[in-house]
């Protein structure tokens, strides 16, 4: 009897180390942030962020990472499906605030997955992929619009739904927040524009507000519930999605932070959020849960290119975009190619860089390896673990990865080892060809050899026709098998009624 006690005591022992040594995750996405505005990335630049700087001195920083999409939406989508947006119906562009959700309720997220694993899962800021909003809007509406929106009643059909224990967040431009299921605050609906700016709220969306909300003091609400939250869920593994809403417009820096950066509101605004990356950090160090806790950071796209602040920093000297061209929204590298930082100082060698690609798509994958799990056919199906990456290891066969790339109005680029394909040049709102002059032998569709030519100069389409056919038909094929990672070919989302997909259509055109 008492061996069996025994045995059983070792069992639970081995139990126990096993789940004490599952290591705690926080991914922080920023909104619109491009490598140019990260000292540890650009150092000439005029923008310092001590925080992520110290992240990556004792972490890993990636030189290669990119998104999977240079809009909002899509990539979200991406990082916590393990699985390309264009997959579902939305082809380009991104979800409105009161849209349903993008992602099935049936469909595995990090989130999920995770939460199988043990884990304690929070989602804490922007969500920004639909949800089931209560409205009480007449049959046949297409779009839900904030005077349909019932705010008393709870919303369906969101991050809870989806694998997450706890929410709590809001937009850049609302003017409430949700937690849980439920709108908070002393609810009005206020449809003018101007009445909103006259209560002081900077470019207000027309909808709901709560009294007495303040936009400035966003980036401290959420850091605080972030903190309340680790210190409630220390003592067993978790899993926090941190997605601040910072530093996309309105460019609202607490006044803390105003005028610290001795630059312009731009400045300061990234400085307040890199201060939110060192509170997590701190947290982390009180609780002394850093050593096995990995925390990264990264963003959903390149810098906004519009805005008096971006223009005159350029003026002086300092491109958010840093060396590439292109910034949100855009095809080129400064709409996808981002900052992305990991620090796990139980496994990350200290001070390390990876020239290795990945995409924001791979979070699922790499999640899974570092439980031991093998994912099913139908989960994340566009996701490629980069754990060999962060322990100093090549990702096996990533040179013959093609990863995809999409832009604003749903073209496509492709990226194979040192090449790039560009899709259609065109495409990328303000950064179209007619302002890409400065390419070399520049046409539509273009491609680029990106171990000597990360800025996109020269266009090597003409010189090199096979190497851009063969991206060409990689890519169709890639999209019609719905993977990109080995396994059994699965289903794309069905198209809605009357929706076209011209975009993958004048691909496989020029592929007849």
């Amino acid at each position: 009897m008492k061996l069996k006690q025994l045995v059983l005591a070792a069992l639970l022992a081995a139990l126990g180390t096993a789940e004490a040594a599952k290591p705690n995750i926080i991914y922080i996405l920023v909104d619109d942030m491009g490598p140019g505005d990260v000292s540890c990335y650009n150092p000439e630049g005029l923008i310092q962020t001590p925080n992520i700087d110290r992240m990556a001195a004792e972490g890993m920083k990636f030189m290669d990472a990119h998104t999977s999409a240079s809009v909002c939406t899509p990539t979200r989508y991406g990082i916590l499906t393990g699985r390309y947006s264009w997959r579902t119906h939305l082809k380009e562009g991104v979800v409105g605030l009161h849209d349903p959700s993008l992602i099935s309720m049936d469909r595995e997220t990090v989130a999920s997955f995770m939460k199988k694993e043990g884990y304690a899962t929070a989602c804490i800021g922007k969500w920004h992929l639909g949800q089931g909003w209560a409205n009480n809007a007449p049959e046949g509406i297409k779009r839900i619009t904030p005077k349909y929106v019932d705010a008393t009643k709870p919303i369906k059909d969101g991050p809870l739904d989806l694998g997450f224990d706890y929410y709590f967040g809001a937009f850049p431009r609302d003017q409430f927040y949700v937690e849980g299921r439920q709108m908070l605050g002393d609810l009005e609906l206020v449809m003018d524009k101007k009445e909103l700016t006259a209560l002081g709220y900077f470019e207000p969306d027309p909808g709901w507000i709560s009294k007495g909300f303040k936009q400035r003091e966003k980036l401290k609400t959420l850091v605080h519930k972030t903190g309340g939250w680790i210190r409630n869920h220390a003592e067993n593994p978790f899993f926090i999605y941190l997605a601040l809403p910072s530093p996309h417009g309105p460019v609202i820096p607490h006044p803390d932070f105003q005028g610290k950066s001795g630059i312009c509101a731009y400045a300061d605004y990234c400085m307040e959020t890199d201060w939110v990356v060192g509170e997590v950090l701190k947290t982390l160090d009180e609780l002394k849960l850093a050593e096995n806790t990995m925390v990264f950071f990264t963003a959903d796209n390149g810098s906004s290119p519009g805005g008096p602040d971006v223009k005159n920093l350029k003026k002086a000297g300092h491109d958010p975009s840093w060396i590439y061209r292109g910034a949100k929204g855009s095809i080129y590298e400064g709409g996808h190619r981002l900052p992305f930082v990991v620090r796990w100082p139980r496994q990350i060698k200290a001070g390390s860089v990876s020239e290795q690609t990945i995409c924001t798509t791979d979070l699922l994958a790499t999640c899974a390896e570092l439980v031991g799990k093998k994912l099913p056919d139908n989960v994340a199906e566009d996701s490629i673990s980069f754990l060999p990456a962060l322990k100093g290891d090549p990702i096996p066969d990533e040179e013959n990865r093609l990863i995809v790339h999409h832009d604003r109005h749903g073209y496509f680029a492709a990226r194979k080892g040192k090449w790039k394909l560009v899709l259609d040049s065109t495409s990328g709102g303000r950064y179209d060809l007619k302002k890409q002059r400065d390419i070399q032998d520049a046409s539509e569709m273009m491609l680029f050899d990106m171990d000597v030519d990360r800025e996109e100069t020269r266009n090597l389409a003409s010189q090199y026709p096979e190497v851009t056919e063969q991206l060409k038909k990689e890519l169709a094929d890639l999209i019609s098998k719905g993977r990109s990672t080995p396994g059994t070919p699965q289903a794309n989302d069905p198209l809605r009624d009357g929706q076209t997909w011209h975009q993958f259509n004048a691909l496989q055109d020029d592929l007849k």
